[in-house]
């Protein structure tokens, strides 16, 4: 019983964690989120490290991997002129360890499904 137990929950655990991958759209109409790139980390929402592998991006925790395709998104993003126009505010960081949310409260815009936002 406890292996049948373990085999569910080592299923459910692989079935519900999605990677960070991000896809870029042409238009604000495509977008799911809106991103306001800040220049200042100090300003920013959400720090973002852009990793190489889509095996590197991590569960809503600002690991971000770039797509090719719409249909490989987790989220489509797109980059605003103005601040003021953000669903989100990031700062694009140079490592890794760098890289997480200062505003939990925003953690919602990139959350699908029946999940936690907060604790996503």
């Amino acid at each position: 019983m406890k292996k049948i137990a373990m085999i569910f929950l080592l299923c459910f655990t692989v079935f519900t964690i999605k990677a960070q991958k991000i896809y870029k759209v042409k238009y604000e109409s495509q977008a799911d989120v809106k991103v306001y790139t800040e220049q200042s980390e100090s300003q920013a929402d959400l720090k973002v490290y852009v990793v190489n592998y889509e095996s590197q991006a991590d569960n809503n925790k600002g690991n971000w991997y770039f797509v090719d395709y719409e249909s490989q998104a987790d989220v489509k993003v797109y980059f605003v002129d103005y601040e003021s126009q953000a669903d989100v505010r990031i700062y694009f960081v140079d490592y890794e360890s760098q890289a997480g949310w200062k505003n939990n409260e925003k953690k919602r815009f990139f959350y699908k499904g029946d999940r936690d936002p907060i604790n996503f």
